[in-house]
């Protein structure tokens, strides 16, 4: 058995691509996109037609609409492969906006609707931030499903637990980065590996306090670095991981421990916390970290999703 059948045994595996021809190959059973994933994907040539034939399909609609047309596209295509579900994300610009996150995210699932796929098959991707869980909390009570994403912080996570969100990412390759830049010279890479790895540390937290507190939301560790962050986390409710990573898991028979377990969980020793507004606000901007990587993530992904509009009006034209 190599290692990624072997971590199937414990953990549910999501591909991480826009790239749904690379994905029968590792047998996933869900897919994640984000605007990075999906410009990247139409930039290839491969996948240049689709991205052509949605716009033409829906000539004289408003920029954002061919945008969430595209991305939609995209999902049912992936939908085609995986058997379980695909995350679709709102526009980071977005991001600060409850009332025009929950209107796209409504909009994303209307369209997939249309096209045949049942809600239960779709995550609505959002920023972390305030706004956008309160948003996804709205979501949820209409049965639309969320995927709360750039979540770096214990703050972030306990929010979405109690907004009711279906499920978190919480990056764990960015906050890595983001400790290792910190240590510069001082950074011991041994001393950080495995379950160490402060961005390990980060999931294992967040999963223990839902599991010993019954929290229903499903943890999804996200953006990984190697190989070593993922098997650290053998036993989380689910992994995101990109195809070079999958490959890489694919190729290798080490051997795969569970370190992540509910019965543990429930047994550890936890003192339960709770956040409004002003108490979110104030633990997020007391972690550097999180608030660093927070506002570096939506700047990127709005930036994608800018070049991802221009591409789309350069057709239009």
């Amino acid at each position: 058995m190599n290692s990624l059948d072997a971590l199937k045994q414990y953990t549910t595996v999501v591909a991480d691509t826009g790239n749904f021809k690379q994905l029968a190959q590792f047998a996933p059973r869900d897919a994640t996109t984000n605007p990075s994933l999906i410009l990247k994907a139409v930039q290839q040539p491969e996948y240049r037609p689709l991205l052509e034939a949605t716009v033409r399909a829906h000539p004289g609609r408003a920029l954002d609409e061919l945008v969430d047309r595209v991305l939609v596209a995209f999902g049912q295509e992936i939908l085609k492969v995986v058997p379980g579900r695909v995350s679709t994300e709102v526009d980071a610009r977005l991001s600060f906006d409850t009332a025009a996150t929950i209107a796209r995210a409504q909009r994303l699932i209307a369209m997939y609707e249309a096209a045949g796929i049942a809600r239960e098959r779709v995550l609505i991707k959002i920023a972390a931030t305030w706004e956008g869980i309160q948003a996804a909390r709205a979501l949820e009570h209409e049965g639309i499903h969320c995927n709360l994403t750039l979540l770096f912080a214990f703050c972030q996570a306990v929010a979405c637990g109690e907004a009711g969100v279906r499920l978190i990412s919480p990056f764990v390759g960015r906050i890595y980065d983001w400790h290792k830049k910190a240590a510069g010279s001082q950074w011991d890479e041994a001393a950080h590996a495995g379950v160490n790895d402060p961005g390990v540390k980060s999931v294992t937290q967040i999963y223990t306090y839902y599991k010993h507190y019954g929290i229903p939301t499903e943890v999804m560790g996200a953006s990984f670095r190697n190989v070593g962050q993922i098997l650290a986390l053998a036993g989380c409710d689910l992994l995101t991981i990109s195809p070079e990573l999958l490959a890489q898991l694919q190729a290798s028979d080490t051997p795969v421990t569970r370190h992540l377990d509910p019965q543990v969980a429930q047994r550890t020793p936890l003192k339960a916390v709770s956040y409004h507004e002003a108490s979110f606000r104030y633990a997020l901007n007391e972690d550097a970290m999180a608030t660093e990587k927070l506002a570096e993530g939506i700047r990127a992904f709005a930036a994608d999703a800018a070049k991802l509009d221009t591409l789309i009006q350069e057709l239009v034209a």
